[in-house]
């Protein structure tokens, strides 16, 4: 039997696993399906199971998500709060290490599965107009710069709010040098001990030095460190053991030890005491333990803010101001103050606003920051510019298209952040391990114990105690943790700098396996800027103008790329326009209608087949021969008989031919299907070198394609820019969209390219290999790192060497380990791809 319920608590796809799994795990589940969009959960069972089965697994999993029949209210305590003002304002925060997939929280703090600091996202709107006020009346807030309107002062800018990240980094300072200012003094004491003759017994017996060494820790532990046995704690709560369950477990036990040996050294046999009396104490290495992972926490936080700059950097691009144009006069005003529509001035040098088409002039526009593509490039009016991009030496007059969130730097900056918060499926093999790696490194930490307590030198408890405590210090699973997600984010950021935008961390690691590509041809390997070259007629009855006339009708209609073409010539020609119904598009083929009460029909040969048109011998030589030459010809048919065409080229744009080479001697099979007829598609792959390629695809034709080169084992990489490359773009192993083509094409793609050509390509398998090869690098110096030093802190070498790992050393090695795998991350930023 199969009930669907709904769940409450889910904010992202992390959570829906999470519930799904959950209930999948309930006795007598065979299947559980839950669908984040609706809240629904499908369960399919055995045998009826009472709801509040499945209310108990959820409470037990953590109480953060909870069942209900249909129909039934949310709990109060399960509505989404409203987001909190958290550092920027942006309330979008996530764990760096993405325990649970692209979750987001509302507000800073840790990450309930791993225990790490949450990242704050950066965001567009996090960064908006500067606005002004007067140092002697702050409730004086002005959008521009001016006098002060109660005191005459001159105003001045607002100090932005500082980031969450910051405020971290702030906060951790502050508590390292706390901690540090009373860790110093305890490392001396218990340093001291090594002087001969040690002059500080002079002063007072060891005992009541122990005494200083514990008042001195109580601050470095219960405030500048407690954070790490909060964590610790709750995540030995919720069973999510991670990194801070073995500081917790290391440190803690050290520090209750010395206190318990300070309190009853009589309850302690003659081994764990010292010449003086007194039991050996750790204070020390608790406190400087502590502070070493502290200082690593504090060097993490610093680098992790290097991580998305490239997000920073892209949103420095929009500008805080626009000049509008008003009934003939300018005014300055806020960007956010920007409608569509409006009249934007941009001057030499300016950065422009936002997205729109040139109403007047011309001018040269540097797009580097957008497409990577150094070289500035010309614009006129009715070209499009888009926000961020800085303009030449003209003076322009645009029109508002799209603003705040709807233009390209605002989507290709929500794109980044998204994209670096997805997981990579090499990421699914750190998280296996580091599922079972703190529950063994404490079941290796135990046995070090009692190996050492057994066989171990005098005095063996005390050398027991500290080779399981370096054990639990050395082995942190963070570095392992941190592999992948940092490799993505910065990778991905350096991505978006090159006009290689990635939809997820999925599609780069797959491109890197990609062995064949498949190329569209119109606004792929071509401009996608398509010119009427000619229309001619082969028919007594209707003159070449009379053709135009009835092309131009109907494809008014029409959106196709060809059609406006053809009716941006007829315009120019100053053809008048005659009265079209019954229009209908046929995807991959034509156009039919009815114009002035005559049945026509435009588009391929497959058009005039399905049409029954009958095609004279004239005309179809003529087709062929301008085919033959690479030309676009659609076929134009009255009352079913074909009556002349149009011929439309298509130039290839200049950084094809070098692509496709150079994807071919990288070892990857390019393959070009397009919708065009045998002879054109044929002339292009000549030109491009292309071996092979298939004309007078449709959709489904290239779908099949696909499909066909997958069960051969293929992995297959997409590139296309129209709607009917999306079913195919939706299906290959990596899509690939161009920039300048549909919305839907680029939705239903993992990769775009900014620029829409295909350099791109080889950028997003250069930018593949360099972050594949990242992650690797920092997966083998995290378990390499793991499988010597646990060996070591347990005692390996001493037998043979005499050396042991002090677990002040194992805190050190283990804070920079995972520092060491963001500054490798870090090198992808000045890759080049």
């Amino acid at each position: 039997m199969t009930h669907t319920y709904k769940i409450f608590g889910m904010t992202c796809n992390g959570c829906r696993s999470h519930v799904e799994e959950t209930l999948k795990k309930v006795e007598g589940v065979t299947s559980a399906f839950v669908d984040l969009e609706k809240a629904e959960a499908t369960i399919e069972m055995k045998e009826h199971i009472a709801i509040d089965t499945f209310k108990k697994a959820l409470e037990q999993d953590g109480g953060s998500y909870t069942i209900a029949m249909p129909g039934e209210e949310e709990p109060e305590h399960f509505k989404a709060p409203k987001k909190a003002q958290q550092g920027t304002g942006t309330g979008t925060f996530y764990c760096p290490m993405h325990c649970e997939g692209d979750k987001t929280y509302d507000k800073a703090g840790d990450c309930p599965v791993c225990g790490m600091d949450l990242v704050e996202e950066v965001k567009m709107d996090a960064f908006g107009a500067t606005q002004y006020t007067c140092p002697m009346h702050p409730e004086v807030i002005k959008d521009e710069p001016g006098d002060c309107p109660i005191c005459g002062m001159d105003l001045v800018p607002v100090k932005a709010d500082i980031s969450a990240e910051e405020k971290n980094y702030k906060k951790l300072l502050k508590k390292f040098w706390i901690a540090g200012i009373f860790t110093l003094p305890i490392f001396i004491i218990a340093m001291s001990e090594m002087i001969p003759n040690n002059p500080m017994y002079d002063l007072l017996p060891m005992k009541y030095w122990n005494w200083i060494q514990f008042v001195l820790s109580i601050p470095v532990v219960f405030y500048a460190t407690w954070m790490f046995f909060e964590r610790a704690y709750r995540s030995i709560k919720t069973w999510n053991l991670n990194m801070f369950t073995l500081i917790g477990i290391g440190a803690g036990v050290a520090w209750l030890f010395s206190v318990f040996g300070l309190l009853f050294p009589d309850f302690f046999p003659e081994q764990f005491k010292t010449h003086h009396g007194t039991v050996h104490v750790y204070f020390e290495a608790a406190t400087v333990i502590l502070i070493l992972v502290l200082m690593g926490q504090l060097l993490e936080a610093r680098a992790h803010s290097k991580t998305n700059n490239a997000v920073k950097e892209l949103l420095k691009l929009a500008p805080n101001k626009a000049v509008r144009i008003v009934a003939g006069k300018e005014e300055t005003i806020a960007i956010d103050k920007i409608k569509i529509g409006d009249l934007l001035r941009v001057k030499p040098g300016e950065k422009i606003p936002v997205d729109g088409i040139i109403h007047e002039g011309n001018t040269s526009i540097d797009e580097s920051m957008i497409t990577g593509e150094p070289i500035p490039v010309d614009k006129e009016e009715g070209d499009s510019v888009n926000s961020g991009t800085i303009n030449g030496k003209q003076t322009f007059v645009m029109e508002a298209l799209k603003v705040g969130s709807d233009t390209l730097l605002a989507q290709i900056i929500d794109m980044v952040n998204k994209a670096s918060r997805s997981q990579a499926p090499i990421q699914k093999l750190a998280d296996k391990i580091s599922a079972y790696f703190v529950p063994v490194v404490v079941l290796i930490s135990v046995i070090t114990f009692i190996v050492w307590a057994v066989v171990g030198p005098e005095p063996a408890y005390v050398y027991a105690l500290v080779n399981a405590i370096a054990v639990l210090i050395i082995a942190c699973p963070c570095a392992l943790g941190l592999a992948t997600p940092m490799s993505v984010m910065v990778g991905v950021g350096k991505g978006a700098q090159s006009g290689v935008l990635i939809k997820n961390a999925e599609a780069l690691e797959r491109m890197d396996k990609i062995d064949t590509l498949i190329i569209d041809k119109t606004g792929t390997i071509t401009e996608g800027k398509p010119s009427v070259e000619s229309v001619n007629s082969t028919s007594l009855e209707y003159s070449e103008d009379e053709i135009l006339q009835f092309i131009y009708s109907l494809n008014n209609l029409s959106e196709h790329p060809l059609a406006e073409a053809t009716v941006k010539f007829a315009k120019e020609k100053k053809v008048s326009l005659l009265t079209a119904t019954n229009f209908m598009s046929v995807t991959g083929k034509g156009v039919t209608g009815t114009v002035e009460g005559k049945k026509v029909a435009l588009g391929n040969k497959k058009m005039m087949e399905e049409a029954q048109v009958k095609l004279s011998d004239e005309l179809k030589n003529e087709v062929l021969e301008e085919q033959k030459m690479g030309k676009t010809v659609p076929l134009l048919a009255i009352d079913n008989v074909g009556v002349g065409y149009v011929v439309i080229s298509d130039k290839i744009k200049k950084s094809s031919k070098a692509a496709i080479t150079e994807l071919q001697n990288s070892g990857i099979e390019v393959i070009m299907l397009t919708g065009d007829n045998h002879d054109t598609a044929k002339a292009v792959a000549e030109i491009l070198g292309l071996a092979n390629f298939k004309a007078e695809m449709l959709p489904q034709d290239k779908l099949n394609v696909v499909e066909q080169l997958q069960k051969e084992g293929k992995r297959v990489a997409m590139a296309g820019d129209g709607i009917n490359d999306a079913p195919a773009l939706a299906k290959s192993d990596v899509g690939i969209a161009m920039g300048t083509g549909t919305d839907v094409a680029i939705e239903s793609a993992g990769i775009t390219l900014v620029k829409g050509d295909l350099q791109g390509i080889v950028k997003a398998r250069h930018l593949s290999e360099k972050v594949m090869g990242n992650i690797k690098q920092n997966l083998f110096f995290a378990l390499i790192y793991n499988t010597l030093g646990v060996p070591i802190a347990a005692g390996v070498l001493f037998p043979v060497f005499g050396l042991l790992l002090s677990p002040m050393i194992a805190a050190l090695a283990m804070s920079f380990s995972s520092v060491s795998v963001i500054a490798n991350a870090l090198r992808l930023r000045v890759a080049k791809i």
